[in-house]
C-alpha cells in the first residue's frame, strides 16, 4: 500500500529542493520544487508501488527545472535605459542586403541550400531532407553557391584568404 502522499513531501521534499537549486540556483528552485510536487501529486495515484519514489521524484523536479530556466529565458531582461538609436541587428536585408540579392540571382537548388544553411543554420542532413536528395547533394549545391558568390559578388573573399 502506499503511504500518502503528504509523507512523500515530508520524507523527499529536500531531496528535490536540492536538485531544483543544484539546476536553477536559489531565486527559482521554490517555482521549480512547487511545480515538481504538483505534477508528481496528480500522477501520483497511478504510480506502480514497487516504484522508486525518490527517483521519480528526482527526475520530475530536474525536468520541471529545466522548464523553469526555459521560461526565465524567454522573459525579457529590464534594461535601465534604452538605446539612444535603433539597431539594424536582427532586421533583415539592412546590413547585408546586397549579399542576398546575389545569393537570390543563384540557382535554386544553390540559393536554397545556401540559404537554409548560412541562415537557418540547418546542417546538411537537414538540407537533404527540406530540398531532396542526399546528404552528399546538399553539401555540393552549398559548396557550388558559395563558389559562384566568390566570383560574383564584389565583397567576397578568396577561399582561404584572411579578411
Amino acid at each position: 500500500m502506499k503511504q500518502p502522499f503528504e509523507e512523500v513531501v515530508q520524507q523527499h521534499g529536500e531531496t528535490v529542493l536540492r536538485v531544483c537549486r543544484s539546476i536553477l540556483g536559489l531565486h527559482h528552485a521554490d517555482d521549480a520544487w512547487s511545480e515538481t510536487f504538483l505534477s508528481a501529486m496528480r500522477a501520483y495515484p497511478d504510480l506502480p508501488d514497487t516504484a522508486n519514489i525518490e527517483a521519480w521524484l528526482v527526475t520530475i523536479a530536474r525536468r520541471k527545472s529545466i522548464d523553469v530556466h526555459r521560461a526565465a529565458a524567454r522573459n525579457p531582461i529590464p534594461a535601465e535605459q534604452l538605446p539612444e538609436a535603433p539597431t539594424a541587428l536582427g532586421v533583415p536585408g539592412a546590413v547585408d542586403g546586397e549579399v542576398w540579392e546575389h545569393v537570390g540571382r543563384l540557382p535554386d537548388r544553390q540559393r536554397r541550400a545556401i540559404t537554409l544553411r548560412y541562415l537557418a543554420g540547418m546542417s546538411y542532413a537537414e538540407i537533404a531532407a527540406v530540398i531532396g536528395g542526399t546528404v552528399d547533394a546538399a553539401r555540393r549545391a552549398s559548396a557550388d553557391g558559395m563558389k559562384k558568390l566568390r566570383k560574383t559578388y564584389p565583397g567576397a573573399t578568396v577561399k582561404g584568404a584572411r579578411s
